[in-house]
């Protein structure tokens, strides 16, 4: 299962550390949903997420601290369960000493932050979302082609790399070259995104590796973009028949989500840059309506039934 150290949620929104600091490289979030405890404070604990990250707000530390100071330790103390990985108390709220004291005995880091309690939970439930999400790479090339993200695949040596050259150069943006990271982000949602060792990185046999920022400048990458679309690049094969109307459809399965998928012969005198320009746009253009394969399919229908 992975997990994200609570340190690395420190850093990343310079949480202010209460108490457990040596905890924070000890206490682990594994799940990225976050809890507002309410009714828990209120006395009901039938039920309690207790391997979610516990943020207490203004209407929650409000209401705590209204409480008797007995009533007050003893809701809070019940929060302090061996799985919750810490504590997190927005708008400039500060602990009082006996939370203080019973975060400390349960070994449970306390933390702090100045926003909002609807700004933190949608901020680092997105990060937590990206860095809990599933991942895996694969070998191919990842390009931004009229906003449509197009996952370039095929065997080593079959053009990838100088195709994203020359999309590139057509005003195209880079996410990766060679191997891409696939994240599983949101339902049916499949984000890529290069190595940082290989971020901007685009290598071409024979010249070596180049990049792009330095020579086409930074409007010319991306550091992630959802896959939309698979190009799967095949060298010609006379034996074969390829699809000529596009009626059937095929698909590339990562993580349980089908992406569409054409394979695109690679031949002398073939422009891949521009085939893969029309494919984006033709994938736009059925996002939002028009099907020319099915439309000259039922025109087609329609005359043979006529002249029957």
């Amino acid at each position: 299962m992975k997990n994200v150290a609570v340190h690395k949620l420190q850093k990343k929104f310079n949480l202010t550390i209460f108490s457990g600091e040596e905890l924070l490289d000890k206490k682990h979030i594994t799940i990225k949903d976050i809890s507002r405890p309410a009714l828990e404070l209120a006395g009901y604990d039938a039920y309690y997420p207790k391997k979610r990250i516990q943020v207490l707000g203004k209407t929650e530390l409000t209401f705590l601290y209204s409480l008797e100071p007995e009533v007050q330790k003893l809701r809070f103390k019940n929060l302090l369960l061996e799985t919750v990985p810490c504590i997190i108390l927005t708008r400039g709220f500060k602990p009082t000493e006996s939370m203080l004291s019973l975060a400390q005995k349960s070994n449970i880091p306390i933390l702090g932050t100045e926003r909002t309690t609807t700004d933190f939970i949608a901020l680092s439930t997105d990060f937590l979302d990206r860095d809990l999400a599933p991942t895996k790479t694969i070998h191919g090339v990842l390009v931004d082609i009229y906003g449509v993200g197009v996952l370039i695949k095929g065997q080593s040596g079959i053009g990838k790399s100088e195709t994203a050259l020359e999309l590139i150069k057509r005003g195209h943006r880079l996410i990766s070259d060679d191997a891409v990271e696939l994240r599983s982000i949101r339902e049916r949602a499949i984000i890529g995104a290069a190595p940082k060792v290989l971020e901007h990185l685009l290598e071409i046999r024979g010249v070596g590796l180049i990049n792009v920022v330095s020579l086409f400048g930074t409007g010319c990458v991306r550091s992630q973009k959802e896959v939309e679309l698979v190009i799967n690049l095949e060298h010609w094969d006379d034996k074969k028949s390829y699809e000529r109307l596009g009626l059937d459809k095929h698909y590339f399965e990562v993580f349980g989500v089908n992406i569409e998928m054409h394979t695109i012969p690679v031949a002398p005198g073939r422009n891949l840059a521009i085939i893969m320009e029309i494919a984006a746009m033709n994938h736009r253009a059925k996002k939002i309506g028009t099907n020319t394969p099915e439309e000259f399919s039922k025109k087609l229908n329609s005359l043979i039934t006529q002249n029957q």
